[in-house]
Formats: structure tokens, sequence, C-alpha cells
């Protein structure tokens, strides 16, 4: 009997349920999960499982959750070493994690996540580029400050301003901008979590029916 469910949508696309799923994996959550096809938008099929029509949703000892910021926070009194332990590290941290939350539409919008997307060296708006540029800004200013003493944004820890930032890593490995060798090096990072090659493994033996044309094929 586990002690919840955590409801997340094709792990080939839906960036929100990766920053979902990896809080909950790195706290050690004992949930069920269940995986919902996308198909855009919020489907029926979502909204009769989410209160907010989205995944992901986290139920957990009488807990519903449906915003990926929240489940990360909910995960982070479980797991406090999510956070960083040192105040002025810890509000820096949440401060660039709110930053990605709420920020970076035209990166979004220019190169959805699609995993497996033959996409390198394609879909580099004007919007996108500037979008990155803060990124990596943030990246560099970030490691540079709290970064000793391991690969991630605070060091060794990976840390939910790691998992807020993990799904834009996977757009920039599929659509290749360029990228500063800082950049790159925290990039590879990240895709070789354990965690994230988990998430990378389980989405490629996702059933061909859950794919969709338009994230497959080449921009």
């Amino acid at each position: 009997m586990t002690d919840g469910t955590l409801y997340i949508g094709t792990r080939r696309y839906s960036s929100w349920s990766l920053r979902g799923w990896l809080p909950v994996r790195l706290a050690g959550l004992d949930v069920a999960e269940v995986v919902i096809p996308l198909a855009g938008g919020a489907t029926p099929a979502v909204k009769a499982v989410s209160p907010g029509g989205t995944v992901p949703y986290l139920e957990h000892q009488g807990a519903k959750l449906w915003e990926s910021l929240a489940i990360a926070e909910y995960c982070a009194e479980a797991a406090p070493a999510l956070w960083p332990a040192d105040r002025i590290a810890r509000a820096h941290a949440r401060a660039i994690a709110a930053e990605m939350h709420a920020g970076f539409r035209e990166l979004r919008m220019a190169m959805p996540m699609s995993l497996f997307r033959p996409a390198a060296g394609t879909c580099l708006t004007d919007g996108a580029a500037a979008d990155i540029a803060r990124m990596q800004a943030i990246w560099t200013g970030t490691r540079a400050r709290f970064g000793a003493g391991g690969p991630f944004l605070f060091g060794a820890a990976f840390t939910n301003a790691d998992v807020m930032y993990a799904p834009v890593v996977a757009r920039l490995l599929t659509y290749r901008p360029a990228l500063s060798p800082q950049s790159q090096a925290y990039c590879d990072a990240v895709r070789g979590h354990p965690l994230v090659d988990a998430w990378y493994a389980e989405a490629a033996r996702e059933p061909a029916e859950w794919h969709l044309a338009k994230y497959e094929a080449a921009p």
C-alpha cells in the first residue's frame, strides 16, 4: 500500500511533470505513478483527476498538490536538503526557481520539450536566444557564488533549483543552441543525474501510440 499517487503526463513531452516527479523521487515519497498521455492542453483525462486540470498532480497522505513549485516545497519538508542549508543560498535558490517557474516563455514556445526529437540547431528565435542568455547568466552567477564542490547550481547536491531547470536542460540538449562551456558542463551534469537518466529511459519505453507527430518530426 502506497501513501498516495503522482499523476504525470507523457514523459517525452511533459516538462512540468518532470519538475514534479524529480522532487517526489528525491524526497523518497512512497507514491504510485500514473501516466496520462498528453494531447495538448487540459484534456478530459487530466481534468478528471487534477483539480487544476494540469499535471503533475500529487496526492500524498491527505495533501493534494497540482502545482509543481508547491510539490517541490512540500517535498522539501520531508527532505530539507532539497533547498540549500545556508539562509542566503536558500533564498537565492528560491528566487531563481521562481523565475524559472514564471518566466522564459519565449524559450518554452520556440523549443517545446521533446526528448528524442531530431532538432539540433533549430528553433532559435530572438526571444528564445534572449531567454537562453538570461538562463546562462543565472547558472554562471549562481555557480560562481554557491556552486563550489560539485557540478550543480549549489555544488554537490541536486536541489529544487536544479529540479526547476532540468526540463530546460532537456530542451537545450534536444535543440543544441550554442552554449558556453560552463553551461554545457552543467547541462551534461543534469543529464547524467541518475533520476534524470531514469526519466529518459522510461520515456523511451512509452508506447508509440502516445507519440505526437508535431513533436517527433524535425522542425
